[in-house]
């Protein structure tokens, strides 16, 4: 995850779910929040502790866990 420094994953913290920076804000709320309308401007404004370059990373990492494929190994053989 070196393309994400501030996206931590552990399983003590908010169950292994990714995280900004280590803190109790997930990468999922972030997206949840900006998906439902809500500016970066007033998620900051909610979120003090939180930087800028958080919340684009939060969008950055989760587009690139929307591009994963999976593949279906029954329908591959």
């Amino acid at each position: 995850m070196s393309d994400f420094p501030r996206i931590t994953l552990d399983p003590a913290v908010m169950g292994g779910k990714p995280c900004i920076r280590g803190q109790r804000v997930t990468v999922g709320m972030i997206v949840g929040q900006i998906g439902a309308g809500c500016s970066i401007e007033a998620l900051l404004g909610d979120y003090p502790y939180l930087e800028r370059e958080d919340v684009l990373e939060a969008l950055r990492y989760a587009a690139w866990r929307a591009e994963e494929r999976e593949v279906d190994l029954q329908r591959a053989s």
